[in-house]
């Protein structure tokens, strides 16, 4: 699956992906077969990190 480019969109494309569809970041990039690293450092340049005890970026 493409991803969104642009970090801003990315963030709410995973968080809503993450919060209506997945327990975990893991499980979405494994279902969707995506690059984790990237999605963590994409989001990790606009000061965004992944929390897992709430299953989200922020």
């Amino acid at each position: 699956m493409e991803l969104p480019e642009e970090p801003m969109m990315l963030y709410s494309f995973i968080n809503m992906k993450l919060r209506d569809f997945y327990p975990s970041l893991d499980a979405l990039c494994e279902d969707m077969n995506v690059d984790k690293e990237n999605i963590i450092r994409k989001l990790k340049s606009v000061g965004l990190e992944y929390s897992a005890e709430r299953n989200r970026f922020w």
